[in-house]
């Protein structure tokens, strides 16, 4: 298999779940600027969307969404209980948050990282983001996963939402449970390799 991202982007949590579930697989680097890869050839002909990640089967199906590939690759080896087996109400937990990561989170950096956001609606953003941060510090609270007893692939992208949180230096100060979350992740075999591949 093929993965296809970028440094530190939103590509980071398949990255990590590619290395949770001991897959063989490689990497290839895009510029999402240009849309092109390494070789300059054009990834709009790989991936028509022109975002990552994205994750080329060695049969030569392409998946793209990080919340789908990581359902993809989590299914697939069913015995790194990164999810749930359907039926099982601890799966439903698990694509919960992953879908309130998505939507709530992941979408509301967006505006932060754009060159073209008006200053005067960054504050707006970042308040925003601040409260939902709350509410996942809240959710924290006695645990060590976020959607359970086990690391899941919830967890993976939480991780990743969370450290450009740090980069944007949002307030962070009151939320007790996310150092300690945090600290967990990074300790995780498959979290330092994957952070090490993209040079963070």
């Amino acid at each position: 298999m093929k993965l296809f991202y970028k440094q530190g982007a939103c590509s980071l949590a398949p990255h990590i779940i590619l290395r949770e579930t001991g897959k063989d697989f490689t990497l290839e680097s895009v510029d999402l600027i240009k849309k092109r890869l390494a070789d300059d050839s054009d990834y709009f002909a790989i991936n028509p969307k022109g975002q990552i990640p994205a994750l080329l089967l060695d049969e030569g199906t392409l998946v793209t969404e990080a919340v789908v590939i990581m359902q993809y690759l989590a299914d697939s080896a069913p015995e790194s209980q990164l999810l749930a087996p359907t039926g099982d109400l601890a799966r439903y937990k698990t694509l919960e948050w992953l879908n309130f990561i998505a939507t709530e989170l992941h979408k509301g950096f967006t505006p932060l990282f754009r060159p073209d956001t008006p200053e005067e609606y960054k504050p707006v953003v970042r308040a925003t983001l601040e409260k939902k941060l709350h509410f996942v510090n809240d959710a924290l609270n006695g645990k060590s996963w976020i959607a359970g007893e086990h690391f899941t692939i919830a967890d993976a992208y939480l991780y990743n939402v969370l450290r450009w949180a740090r980069a944007v230096k949002l307030e962070m100060s009151e939320l007790a449970n996310i150092e300690p979350y945090m600290a967990r992740v990074s300790a995780r075999p498959a979290v330092a390799a994957a952070l090490a591949a993209e040079g963070l």
